[in-house]
């Protein structure tokens, strides 16, 4: 099978201008088919503050209401996603940016109300169509994939873009030999958040695990890790953690069975 590389970028690195350039001369670089996943969500709450639009948050995780929703979808799959895709074409990349209601891709169901909390018309991934992404990607196109799903009924749905890249990379791993990779702003999983250089080259469940119990990982990084062990689980050739200028290069941490 060929191999393919799902790229995951983060909303600190889309804000920060020099960081997406150096970010897409990357992933436009990387051999063979590719796919590119993106946040977003600091720029979603400047515009919502903009237009009087309150953000909540819980646990690190966006209430989207109404209003919420249609700052979202015009974020996410408009004003980012068309700016990557623009970029991309200069660097000669035929990209075509996707939500998960175009070709009906990725399809979600709106999560229920748990501990109390309602999130709203948040998304979680029940089916990503593989063939029809395969259809895109052997036409030369490279699909350039915003945060949103849609549930079916017309409604779209925000949904978390590392659940969205893990999703789209384990749905691909019967058409290719895939590698999906997180990139932020850190040079990878670190041992000291305070150290820059203190990076985990190699992480397994068991590895996670002990992790977790002792305290070196927690918060963010708990569920973009946990989203990486479950795609390496479903066959995900390798999942890598690094820096976003850094794709491609051989660096930052390597989650494995």
């Amino acid at each position: 099978m060929n191999n393919i590389t799902i790229v995951k970028v983060g909303g600190a690195v889309v804000e920060d201008e020099a960081r997406l350039e150096a970010l897409l001369d990357d992933f436009a670089a990387l051999e063979g088919p590719k796919v590119l996943v993106h946040g977003g969500g600091r720029r979603a709450t400047k515009v919502a503050e903009a237009l009087g639009v309150e953000s909540r948050m819980v646990n690190g995780r966006r209430i989207t209401g109404k209003d919420m929703l249609e700052v979202v979808t015009m974020v996410y799959g408009g004003l980012i996603n068309k700016n990557i895709v623009a970029r991309l074409q200069a660097r000669g990349i035929n990209a075509a940016g996707l939500a998960g209601a175009d070709m009906d891709v990725i399809r979600s169901e709106r999560r229920p109300v748990v501990d109390g909390v309602d999130f709203g018309f948040v998304g979680d991934v029940r089916r990503v169509d593989a063939d029809r992404l395969k259809m895109l990607i052997d036409a030369g196109i490279t699909p350039v994939v915003a945060p949103l799903t849609h549930d079916g009924h017309g409604s779209m749905l925000n949904t978390n873009a590392d659940t969205i890249a893990s999703s789209v990379a384990t749905a691909l791993v019967g058409h290719y030999d895939v590698t999906l990779v997180f990139c932020f702003e850190k040079k990878g999983v670190l041992r000291n958040p305070d150290d820059e250089d203190s990076v985990i080259e190699r992480i397994t469940r068991t590895d996670y695990e002990k992790y977790v119990a002792d305290g070196t990982i927690s918060g963010g990084m708990m569920p973009k890790i946990e989203n990486a062990l479950n795609a390496v689980d479903a066959g995900v050739k390798q999942v890598v953690i690094t820096l976003a200028t850094a794709i491609g290069k051989d660096s930052g941490t390597i989650i494995s069975k």
